[in-house]
């Protein structure tokens, strides 16, 4: 392996981790901070949210670490993996592929490139390679992915708890326009403003509110 080749991996090394490390920072310390990572990953249908956005915080940075010292490659490219994997079922695929519409491109991208990583390996300038790891090729990518799965599977399984949408039947529907019409007669008979025109606060502390200041 040339110089240019180790230096292009140390590139994508410390890329990726760097990445990792500061999506893990934002979960923690960005504006929704741990209780608005707790909210989102509850809006999404997982339970004990403060525990995921701790695991989250840890998983993320502990990733991102390894992988710019370049120490136990593999794990630290399953642990990229296995996040891209629950972000993507869980957040993304509902929104298609595209990342301008919050699809799962960008996280397809880096699990990816993780992967190819597990199988290139961490190259010379890694500590890797200064302790002998040498666990590169089929058996470097299969060991990433294979763990980020059981990961991933394991997590779901065991958290992954959705809340069941409601299913508003016609009855249902006639029963809200009627108290929808029912309250216009109201507010004209004693002259309000009309709904639409009285300005209501944002909502606050909601899953969807804090959806960006989590990621």
């Amino acid at each position: 392996m040339s110089d240019a080749d180790v230096a292009v991996l140390l590139l994508v090394r410390v890329a990726v981790g760097l990445i990792m490390i500061m999506h893990g920072l934002n979960h923690w310390r960005g504006g929704g901070r741990i209780e608005g990572t707790a909210r989102w990953f509850t809006g999404l249908g997982l339970r004990q949210g403060v525990l995921q956005a701790w695991m989250s915080v840890l998983t993320e940075v502990g990733a991102g670490a390894l992988l710019v010292l370049g120490l136990l490659t593999p794990l630290a490219c399953a642990a990229v993996i296995s996040v891209m994997l629950v972000a993507g079922l869980l957040a993304h695929r509902p929104n298609g592929f595209f990342v301008f519409k919050d699809g799962y491109e960008y996280v397809l991208t880096l699990a990816v490139v993780a992967l190819a990583l597990a199988v290139l390996g961490p190259g010379r300038w890694s500590l890797d390679h200064a302790a002998g790891i040498d666990l590169t090729g089929w058996t470097g990518g299969g060991t990433a992915l294979g763990v980020a799965v059981v990961a991933t599977g394991g997590l779901l399984g065991t958290f992954w708890r959705p809340e069941p949408k409601a299913d508003a039947g016609p009855e249902a529907e006639a029963e809200a326009e009627s108290e929808a019409e029912s309250e216009a007669e109201a507010e004209s008979e004693v002259g309000a403003e009309p709904q639409s025109l009285v300005a209501e606060p944002a909502p606050q502390n909601t899953p969807e509110s804090v959806d960006q200041e989590a990621r």
